[in-house]
């Protein structure tokens, strides 16, 4: 894309978003209609779903080519997704934060074109923080430039982790946390990605599905992390998969424990 209608794409999801997050606001304090989708912890609300309406409507008309990848509806993810543009939306990141909390929860956009990351929003609704940004334009807090990631190795750094995955020990992940500074969780990928992409995090492991990880993985590999599978391979941006985001030194580390090499 070139970098004037990348400008004008910037501009418009930011307005989109902000635009979202005042609806979003009006509803804090309302009774919400919350439903249940794959199981009793993942809800989905009426603030959900009429983020995503509006978000899509917006985009689609000024887009009317791109394809759009939601998390409320079919949830799918089109085999020909690398051809031209692909928005993936994530109306309220932290559904269940946002219902039992009001806080802690991000409205999020990733945009792909043809297949290639192009650019990311991520926007934490209560504390009025923006992160966006992309490979041609840099990643911003607001209007703050981030710096890059520190590569460092995994002892000097706090991980943040997937709850069910902790307790299970899934994939070794407790043997990766005995080698890390602390664990931290916060029950949403997007204020997740926030602490990473300020530095305040080293790592972040968990399952995500591809709303989930499509913004953050623009803006966290624009500033220097790795985004791999637990077995060091590229992830799909197809389905829900089990991910690691790290700088280079520590993902190496997490890897190699993960799949058992580390013994």
């Amino acid at each position: 894309m070139e970098q004037e209608a990348l400008y004008r794409l910037s501009r418009s999801l930011q307005k989109w978003i902000l635009e979202a997050a005042a609806y979003t606001r009006t509803q804090i304090k309302q009774p919400l209609t919350v439903s249940t989708k794959s199981g009793p912890n993942d809800l989905v609300t009426n603030v959900d779903c009429a983020n995503q309406a509006f978000l899509a409507e917006k985009i689609k008309t000024a887009y009317p080519n791109a394809q759009l990848v939601g998390e409320e509806g079919a949830g799918e993810v089109p085999d020909d997704w690398q051809q031209g543009l692909t928005f993936f939306i994530d109306p309220i990141d932290g559904t269940m934060n946002f219902v039992k909390q009001r806080a802690n929860f991000a409205i999020m956009i990733g945009v792909y074109e043809d297949g290639q990351p192009l650019f990311g929003i991520i926007y934490d609704v209560m504390a009025d923080q923006l992160f966006w940004g992309g490979p041609q334009l840099g990643i911003f807090e607001n209007e703050a430039a981030l710096k890059n990631a520190v590569d460092e190795p995994l002892q000097e750094g706090l991980i943040c982790v997937n709850t069910r995955m902790l307790v299970t020990n899934e994939a070794h992940l407790q043997e990766v946390l005995y080698q890390c500074s602390g664990v931290r969780i916060y029950g949403s990928a997007g204020i997740t990605f926030a602490h990473l992409l300020k530095g305040q995090v080293q790592a972040y492991i968990s399952k995500l599905a591809p709303w989930d990880i499509a913004a953050g993985r623009v803006l966290a590999e624009t500033l220097g992390f790795q985004v791999l599978q637990f077995d060091g391979q590229p992830i799909s941006m197809m389905r829900k998969e089990g991910m690691i985001i790290a700088p280079k030194q520590a993902i190496q580390e997490i890897v190699t424990t993960m799949n058992g090499s580390n013994d």
